[in-house]
C-alpha cells in the first residue's frame, strides 16, 4: 500500500522566509493572475501572490490531498512558515514587512492572491491578515480554503470576510451554492447555481482583468486540472 503524502513532492523547491527572496510575487510573473487590475472592483491596484507548502499547511480533509495540482508544479517557490519562537512565525513577520513596503511603493493599493498552493494554517495566521487589512486601507486579498465546518480557522476566515466585505473574499472550496453570506468554489461537476472561471475558459485573459471571484456572490466552478 502506497504511503500517504504528507508534504510537497518537491522539497527542494521550499524556501525559508528569512532569505533574500520576496515571499510576495508579482502577478506579472504568472499569466493566469496578471499584474495591473482592470476589473471594475479594485481597479488600478497591483496583483501579488503568496505560495505556501501544499499539505504542510492544508487540512487533512482536503478532497484534493492526493491529486493537488501542486503535484505538477516542480518549479514553484513554496515558502515554509518558519520558526514561531517569538509568537509569530518567520513568514508572518516577513509578510508584515513586505506588505508595508509594497503599500508605500503602490499607494493605489495591492491585491494578494492567497494562496497559489497551501492554505491558512492557523488562527494566528488569519489574525495577521486581519491586522494587515486594518493597517492598510488599500490592501485587498482573495483566495480559497479547504477549511470548513467547526474548524477554528474556518470560523476565523468567516469573520474576516464579514469584517472586510469590500477588501477580503476567501471562498470555501466546497460544491455548494451561495448561502448566508458564504461564497464557494466548486468542482467542475457541480450542477448548482454557479459560473465557470472565465480565465480558465479563455473568456478573460487573467484574474486581474476578470475579478469575478471577488465580485460575484455566485459559486465559481473550476475545471479539473
Amino acid at each position: 500500500m502506497m504511503a500517504r503524502m504528507i508534504t510537497t513532492r518537491y522539497p527542494k523547491s521550499v524556501r525559508h522566509p528569512d532569505g533574500d527572496v520576496s515571499v510576495l510575487k508579482k502577478g506579472s510573473n504568472n499569466k493566469k493572475l496578471g499584474w495591473k487590475v482592470t476589473a471594475k472592483k479594485w481597479r488600478g491596484k497591483r496583483m501579488f501572490s503568496l505560495t505556501l507548502v501544499e499539505r504542510d499547511t492544508c487540512p487533512h480533509s482536503c478532497h484534493h490531498w492526493e491529486d493537488c495540482y501542486g503535484n505538477n508544479m516542480p518549479f514553484a517557490h513554496r515558502f515554509a512558515t518558519g520558526d514561531d519562537s517569538t509568537g509569530w512565525t518567520e513568514l508572518e513577520l516577513r509578510l508584515k514587512k513586505e506588505v508595508g513596503e509594497l503599500m508605500s511603493k503602490y499607494p493605489e493599493g495591492i491585491v494578494i492572491r492567497l494562496h497559489v498552493l497551501g492554505d491558512f494554517y492557523s488562527v494566528n495566521y488569519v489574525h495577521v491578515w486581519e491586522g494587515l487589512l486594518i493597517d492598510h486601507p488599500e490592501l485587498c486579498v482573495f483566495g480559497y480554503t479547504a477549511r470548513e465546518g467547526d474548524d477554528p480557522i474556518a470560523r476565523a476566515l468567516i469573520y474576516l470576510n464579514h469584517a472586510f466585505p469590500d477588501k477580503c473574499v476567501i471562498r470555501f472550496s466546497r460544491s455548494h451554492e451561495y448561502i448566508g453570506g458564504l461564497r464557494y468554489a466548486a468542482e467542475e461537476s457541480f450542477t448548482g447555481e454557479s459560473f465557470t472561471c472565465p480565465e480558465q475558459t479563455g473568456i478573460m485573459p487573467s484574474c486581474a482583468a476578470c475579478g469575478a471571484c471577488w465580485i460575484a456572490n455566485k459559486t465559481v466552478r473550476f475545471l479539473s486540472h
